[in-house]
């Protein structure tokens, strides 16, 4: 009768230890509209000017016109900045992956994450420990006639000079389980793994932030390069116009104002020219620091390049929703807050524990390995709440509203997604356009300054309205190189904004972020 009972009991725990209580996670449903509005692949091309290098004008040599990339298209993968073919800039991002110590903390918060799902499993299993103990004791001589002293082995009198000495050898093996009847400890499980699929997101969206930053002070820095080689023409060519009108005055040909407005044209594009050195030093220490390295130990050669960014591949809206990591972690949070619902839900159902101890207990070492030594014990017991003031409800309803805020908030992630890679194609769009009209701009300003010149050589305009010519040839070329480096920023904001390389099916499984992590992950970092 006695193990029957034992069988039933055990039978009936094993039935209840698959109860799970809490509302079952349903995704939220995906909503996207048929196509981004921005996306317009019928864009007029134009060629770049053949003619630009050869005038020496380097921001426009080598324009294109960007388009999107058709729906057929292969999306982006893996190292996304290998699209701009700039070895460069390739190695640059492979060190980032190495040596960014955000990226750094991200993936030690990872793995953080990945060991509170282990501490999470461990509460499915019984809690075994050992506890050997021996003691020894004597009795005092003084507790008077009459009056016994007990021990561990037994009693003696004690009084006069009498006295008691006495051994206590105990080797126990204690156990304690409570059986996950409710699912409260599957349910913390689950949240953690949630939780660490969440920080997995985190820090592949804190990596795409880090290589999006990294391209964009790359092709700034380039843009200040191809700025710098601007005002270095114009500072050359500046000085040529100061010393023909130098020499002019001097063989009394020209007037003194003259060589002073060339003078004042030349210092003027001098000033402009070095104060360029600011932006571009600033660039170039913002790369050190996110490559991992000191900005007193790093730097880059100059090289006036301003890119022209290749067919991006866009996509569907419906595809963004699997290719953002800051999407995938809004999902993650409301399945991790679902979780957190039925572990609220469990504290309604009683508590059991199952205890047990065994061991050997003897006064001497010589007999406590007898048979007769040994002892044993078992209990249950079980623990329900009968009045907490509305502790529990009030408890599941705070996580009701977790959940319902964690909707709320993946909702709003889909719409910045959506809101940013509309910006991103409407910026691409029009600052080509834009580029095709002050390139015509930069065109006119340098037709205007030939004529004017002639005017001036021919006697028939004053020297100043050379100047304003050139100021605005000046003007025109800086304000193409500016719109150029807009246009390489914003191509790398959209490729951010449509989640780089990465999608959903590299974020890891329940199963991936319970495993057991690797000697050189757990080891402390020098």
């Amino acid at each position: 009768m006695r193990n029957r009972m034992v069988w039933a009991v055990a039978a009936l725990v094993a039935v209840l230890a698959g109860c799970t209580v809490g509302p079952k996670y349903t995704p939220p449903a995906k909503q996207a509209p048929p196509a981004y509005k921005e996306a317009n692949p019928n864009i007029p091309p134009y060629a770049p000017n053949p003619n630009a290098a050869a005038a020496g004008d380097p921001t426009l040599a080598g324009l294109g016109n960007w388009t999107v990339a058709q729906p057929q298209d292969a999306q982006l993968r893996g190292k996304w900045w290998e699209i701009f073919n700039d070895a460069e800039l390739n190695s640059l991002e492979d060190q980032l992956n190495i040596n960014n110590q955000n990226i750094r903390q991200f993936f030690e918060n990872f793995m953080a994450a990945r060991a509170l799902v282990r501490e999470a499993r461990s509460q499915l299993f019984p809690t075994v420990t050992v506890g050997p103990s021996i003691t020894a004791s004597q009795s005092s001589r003084n507790l008077g006639s009459g009056v016994v002293a007990s021990g561990a082995t037994g009693t003696a009198l004690a009084g006069g000079s009498g006295k008691s000495v006495s051994s206590f050898i105990d080797l126990p093996v204690n156990a304690s389980w409570e059986p996950d009847l409710w699912g409260r400890v599957r349910n913390t499980i689950h949240a953690q793994q949630y939780a660490a699929q969440i920080s997995a997101a985190d820090l592949e969206n804190e990596r795409l932030t880090e290589q999006s930053a990294l391209a964009t002070y790359f092709f700034e820095l380039r843009g200040q390069d191809a700025l710098q080689q601007i005002l270095d023409a114009t500072v050359a060519a500046d000085q040529k116009s100061l010393d023909i009108n130098r020499a002019a005055y001097q063989a009394g040909t020209a007037d003194q104002i003259t060589v002073i407005q060339a003078q004042n044209t030349l210092e003027s594009a001098q000033s402009q020219a070095t104060n360029l050195g600011i932006a571009r030093a600033q660039y170039e220490h913002a790369i050190a620091t996110l490559i991992g390295k000191a900005a007193s130990d790093f730097s880059l050669p100059a090289k006036a390049t301003l890119i022209t960014p290749p067919a991006i591949p866009v996509g569907l809206p419906s595809q963004l929703l699997e290719r953002r990591p800051d999407i995938a972690a809004a999902e993650r949070a409301m399945a991790e807050a679902n979780a957190q619902v039925g572990i609220a839900y469990a504290a309604y159902y009683p508590n059991v524990s199952l205890t047990g101890a065994a061991g050997f207990e003897s006064s001497t070492w010589k007999r406590v390995f007898d048979w007769a030594s040994r002892f044993w014990s078992v209990g249950a017991s079980a623990s329900e709440t009968v009045f907490d003031a509305g502790l529990r409800r009030a408890t599941v309803n705070q996580y009701v509203a977790t959940f319902n805020a964690d909707l709320a908030s993946y909702r709003q992630t889909v719409l910045n997604g959506f809101e940013q890679v509309e910006d991103g194609l409407a910026s691409l769009r029009i600052l080509t356009d834009q580029i095709k009209v002050q390139r015509q701009a930069v065109e006119s300003a340098r037709t205007a300054l030939d004529l004017e010149q002639k005017r001036y050589d021919t006697g028939i305009d004053p020297y100043i309205d050379v100047v304003a010519q050139q100021n605005t040839l000046l003007s025109a070329q800086q304000a193409l190189a500016e719109i150029e480096i807009q246009r390489a920023v914003a191509s790398v904001q959209l490729i951010e904004a449509l989640g780089g390389g990465w999608d959903r099916s590299l974020l890891p499984t329940p199963g991936q972020v319970a495993a057991k992590p690797t000697a050189d992950e757990t080891k402390i970092q020098q």
